[in-house]
This record gives structure tokens, sequence and C-alpha cells, in this order.
């Protein structure tokens, strides 16, 4: 490379930074439509950091993946291309097992219980990622996850064939225990996947399927409430640790008053998306006794699995949350 080339990349480097210039600029790439709620409050956080600074610092949201997909911005973010971004945790279950605490069924199926998994989460989640020269600012669950089907569903032998939407390696566990194919699929693909047959079911949330249109193509989601996976919200610790003092601090609480926003959101809209999806004609409907029983005993042995990967830290995850 030449001396020239090398001085550009350098300049943008640390323009990037914000360590020339007036204002700083950051790339924030999200996975999720622009009217998602978990965008939506992304935005308002942008918001809030750029009036704390007074300007100076100003995040660009890039919904929907348009600038990075989903798997590729943790590393994204790892490497400086964008300063900060979104990310889903269980999509890192097979980079560290801590990663894929809150997809483990049925550990922790309210909003009360995903807070306390967080809490006694928290600290082991943010060493691995300060291993990795990144920092988490906020973390905001997803509604609890059911199961849409093109196929009515009464037990578990109903779901064997299914060509099962898989979007991190708990769901592609699943689909191996019951019999289904997994297929690995974006959220921001979900459309087209089950318009063109690709895929025909999958276990994700209300607020997924009513962002996808689900209801166009599938007529049956079981709210199985098998666990909340939560987005978090990372950044660079260099491109933080540039800040001065007072933008650091102004970024810090835009992301607790994010957070707390987050977490009420998402429980506030749990029942409106369930009821969105039953006025576009779906059969919204618990599971039946018998395919609870079958997914609980599936949830068991995957928590007895991750325990097995996690080690001892894992334990102490899972121990310091049932003291809750």
């Amino acid at each position: 490379m030449s001396i020239p080339a090398r001085c550009a990349i350098v300049a943008a480097f640390t323009l990037s930074y914000g360590l020339a210039g007036a204002q700083t600029k950051w790339d924030m790439p999200t996975a999720y439509a622009a009217t998602n709620f978990h965008t939506e409050n992304i935005v308002e956080f942008a918001a809030d950091v750029e009036r704390a600074t007074g300007g100076k610092l100003k995040i660009q949201v890039h919904a929907n993946a348009s600038l990075f997909k989903a798997p590729e911005i943790k590393r994204a973010v790892q490497g400086g291309q964008a300063q900060i971004g979104e990310l889903l945790w269980v999509n890192y279950e097979n980079e560290n097992p801590l990663f894929g605490i809150d997809g483990v069924p049925f550990l922790a199926t309210s909003y009360a219980d995903s807070m306390k998994l967080w809490k006694a989460s928290r600290k082991a989640l943010e060493e691995q990622l300060a291993k990795q020269d990144l920092m988490v600012l906020f973390s905001v669950p997803w509604p609890p996850q059911g199961i849409y089907s093109k196929r009515p569903i009464n037990s578990l032998a109903d779901m064997k064939g299914l060509k099962w939407r898989a979007y991190s390696p708990a769901t592609a566990r699943i689909a191996e225990l019951v019999g289904a194919q997994p297929i690995t699929i974006q959220a921001a693909e979900v459309t087209q996947a089950l318009a063109t047959g690709a895929i025909d079911s999958m276990m994700t949330s209300g607020a997924t399927g009513y962002d996808t249109k689900v209801y166009e193509t599938v007529k049956n989601f079981y709210d199985t409430q098998a666990w909340l996976p939560k987005n978090a919200v990372i950044v660079n610790r260099k491109a933080f640790a540039s800040l001065d003092s007072a933008a650091q601090s102004a970024v810090l609480k835009a992301s607790a008053a994010a957070e707390a926003r987050g977490w009420k959101v998402s429980e506030e809209k749990t029942n409106w998306y369930l009821d969105q999806l039953k006025k576009f004609g779906m059969n919204v409907a618990p599971p039946s006794p018998a395919l609870q029983a079958d997914l609980r005993k599936i949830g068991d042995a995957m928590l007895a699995d991750w325990l097995k990967k996690a080690g001892g830290e894992g334990q102490a995850v899972v121990n310091a949350y049932r003291k809750m």
C-alpha cells in the first residue's frame, strides 16, 4: 500500500473516532425495521445523546440491516467499521455459551424473570465483551417467543418435517430435537422466505411476526412464552474512550434511560402485537397441554446441554438467577 493511501486510511479512521473536527459522527447499524420498537427506542437514544452533547456527538442509525446484516454487526463494531451497533445476544452462542443464556427455553419466561436473568448475567457478559474491545450500553428484551406454523400443531409429532427458521444456535437445536429442518433466515428476510416456501414455521416473538407480516402466509401462532431473548447495544471501547468525559456521561445516561424505556415498551406492546395478529386473521392460541409439556422437556434438556458448555461460569450465573 502506498504512503498516501495509508495516510488516507489513518485520516478516515481518526475522523470516525472524533479526534478531529467539531462534531463526532458514529454509524449505528441495526437489523430491524425502522418501525420496530427496538429501532424506535434506539432512534430516541441517539436523539438524547445528540441533544445532551449539544450536537457534538451524532449517532446515525441505519435500520433494517441496510448497513450490515445482523450477523455482521458485532464484528463491524469490533473492527471499527461502525462505532456502535445492535446485536441479538443469542446469535453469538457458538462464540461463547454465555451469549446464549437468555435463549434457553423456559429458563426465564416472564419479564420479571428475564430482568433477574439480565442482572445475574450482565457482569459476565460485559467481561466477555471487554476481551473483544467492546462495551455493552444497554439491553432490551423481545416479547415472549411462540411458534408460527402454516399447518396446525397439536403435538411434538406435528412438528416433524417442518421447514423451520433458525436465527440462533438455540432455535436450530430445537428444530433438530423435534425433527424439523433448520434453515438460517435473518429477520429482514423472513417475509420473502415465507412467501416463497423456503420456510413454513419459526419460533419468534409477536413483534417479529407483526413486523414481517407473517399473517399474509401463516395462520397459526402458538403462544408458548418459551423465552425472552434480548438485543444489546454495544460500542467500540476505543470510540467511547475518545469522547470527552461529558460526552461519555451523556452516552451512559441516555443508555440507562433507553434500557428502562425499552423494557417498559416491550412489555406494554406484547399483547398489542398478539391482538394485531388476530386482527389480520391469525389463530392465536396457547399450545395444547401435550405440546407445552413436551416443549418444557426440550427446555430442560437444552439447559443441561448449555450448562455443560458454559461450565462453572454458566452455573454461577444460573445459581445467582435462581437465588433472586
